[in-house]
């Protein structure tokens, strides 16, 4: 019998099969259901509803009423002809037509289909098909949520009545210079990466809230990968330290720069769901904005943003794609030179934490994801979280943020 020989590229012996870290057989991943629910019952959604949430921009809300979908609830907010704001429940209590085809008034809104006529407190008025306009309209109460405005912006406190804070003020914004002035910005996702005119964002607002309290997706997405999408300082790689303080969150980013001066750049993220961003292009100064990256529902965000200007127009949007704004840019573009929306769209409608590997440059999420837990659980052991306030002394919150530069001689000191 002729042999044959074995060629080398075609062994007799099978090669061992590498079986390590196969996608084959791989639990379902998961969301962390604790922090990602948010509607009504919900713990998460309970601990979002102490706090007072926005829901327009004052110069927005009109006597046309206006759908709002805010922590998983549909709502109509509308302006009645006294100038007062008001936000109900959107389906009439009568026979559940929608209140976004009624009709505002001197007094409130009055419903489509019967004529129910309600205040912006909810109390019905006015029932013109039964008899002296309704004798029992008094017991009639549409739900309803109160309001009150502050920066340009309406916010809305969905919480208990009887654990009603007083609607906080922040000290960038309350303390402005000559010639400044407070510019609002409701269109979904901030000036530079609106995602459509459509002010809600497909994917949970979390997603949004910690890129806050992460420094180094800068250096990386920002300023390296994409290009320069912001400023070349960025391009460093910085030193990071996180803290937790007393509501939420900051960091404070070390780097020395090319012309030899060091920089500290403080970001914060504070409870429940705002930040406070500085200068994008490192402009020293205190950092003069503050954001609400609110939860629409469990799948869906947007973002409000109150900033302290001496021009206006700067939520037009960041040049970001061969001098085109994102909205701008082509799909092709937006694959070779993604920003934060891409990052952030592409983990999907609800992250999947289980799929998670937190390293150490992801600390300050870790701290925040901790801090919300924290207080998810003191609210559903019958206590206030952190950052609530009950009376007006105590309401003015202290913003830790901004750009602090040190000039050579006395950096290398």
């Amino acid at each position: 019998m002729k042999t044959i020989p074995i060629h080398p590229s075609h062994p007799s012996v099978p090669a061992p099969v590498d079986t390590q870290g196969s996608a084959y057989g791989r639990a379902a991943a998961t969301s962390e259901a604790l922090i990602t629910g948010v509607g009504p019952g919900t713990p998460c959604g309970e601990y979002l509803r102490r706090y007072w949430q926005p829901v327009g921009v004052s110069s927005e809300v009109s006597t046309r009423p206006a759908r709002v979908r805010i922590l998983g609830e549909d709502l109509v907010l509308f302006r009645d002809k006294k100038g007062r704001a008001g936000l109900l429940y959107e389906r009439c209590m009568h026979r559940g037509t929608s209140l976004f085809f009624g009709k505002v008034e001197e007094e409130g809104v009055r419903c489509c289909y019967h004529g129910w006529l309600f205040s912006v407190e909810g109390h019905c008025l006015n029932q013109p098909c039964e008899p002296e306009g309704g004798k029992s309209r008094v017991n009639a109460r549409q739900p309803w949520y109160p309001v009150e405005e502050r920066y340009g912006i309406v916010f809305a406190y969905m919480g208990p009545p009887d654990r009603r804070p007083v609607l906080p003020r922040y000290d960038v914004l309350e303390e402005l210079n000559e010639g400044e002035f407070i510019e609002v910005d409701g269109t979904g996702y901030g000036g530079y990466a609106a995602p459509v005119a459509d002010p809600h964002v497909p994917f949970h607002w979390l997603q949004n809230w910690e890129n806050i309290v992460d420094p180094y997706h800068v250096q990386v997405l920002h300023s390296t990968f994409s290009g320069v999408q912001f400023a070349e300082g960025f391009k460093v790689m910085p030193k990071v330290e996180f803290e937790q303080v007393e509501n939420g969150v900051i960091y404070r980013a070390y780097r020395r720069l090319d012309d030899g001066r060091e920089m500290t750049r403080i970001n914060a993220a504070m409870l429940p769901n705002i930040s406070a961003i500085p200068s994008l292009d490192l402009e020293p100064t205190r950092g003069r904005m503050i954001g609400w990256h609110l939860a629409v529902d469990d799948t869906t965000m947007r973002v409000f943003f109150a900033a302290a200007r001496t021009e206006p127009g700067r939520f037009a949007g960041v040049r970001m794609h061969n001098g085109k704004l994102w909205t701008e840019a082509t799909p092709q573009e937006r694959q070779d030179f993604p920003g934060d929306f891409e990052a952030q769209a592409s983990q999907g409608r609800v992250n999947l934490h289980s799929d998670e590997h937190l390293a150490t440059s992801d600390r300050g999420i870790g701290l925040l994801r901790r801090m919300m837990r924290q207080q998810i659980q003191k609210v559903a052991d019958g206590g206030d979280p952190a950052g609530v306030a009950f009376n007006e002394e105590d309401a003015l919150v202290r913003v830790r943020s901004g750009n602090f530069h040190l000039a050579p001689v006395e950096a290398s000191a």
